[in-house]
C-alpha cells in the first residue's frame, strides 16, 4: 500500500499496576494501529502484550488493528480485565451494606 509522505505525530500507550509509557512517534500519514505498536517498541518491552488477545483502542474507543491514525490520535493497549466490574460493584454494595449493619 503507498503512503503519502506527509507524517503525523501520535503516541502509543500501555499501562501496568506498577508502570506506565506512552511512546511519541512521528509515523506516515496512513499509518495503521497495529504498525504504530510494531513501530513503538512496546511489544519488546513487554513481552506480555499479545495483540489477537489484548484488546486496543484509539482514546478510550476500542478500534481495530486496522484503523489508520489521525494526527494527534493516542493508540492504547488495554490489558486484560481481572475482575468483571459489575461483580466488583456488586461487591463493593455488600461490603457497605454489612459495615452499616
Amino acid at each position: 500500500m503507498a503512503r503519502p509522505s506527509e507524517r503525523i505525530r501520535v503516541e502509543v500507550a500501555y499501562a501496568r499496576p506498577d508502570t506506565q509509557v506512552i511512546v511519541p512517534l512521528t509515523v506516515a500519514e496512513g499509518t495503521l494501529a497495529a504498525e504504530a505498536i510494531q513501530t513503538s517498541g512496546l511489544l519488546e518491552k513487554f513481552p506480555e502484550i499479545d495483540l489477537a488477545a489484548n484488546k486496543i483502542g484509539i482514546f478510550g474507543k476500542a478500534c481495530n488493528a486496522d484503523q489508520p491514525l489521525r494526527p494527534g490520535d493516542r493508540v492504547e493497549i488495554y490489558r486484560p480485565l481481572i475482575a468483571d466490574p459489575k461483580e466488583s460493584r456488586r461487591q463493593r454494595a455488600a461490603k457497605k451494606g454489612e459495615e452499616k449493619a
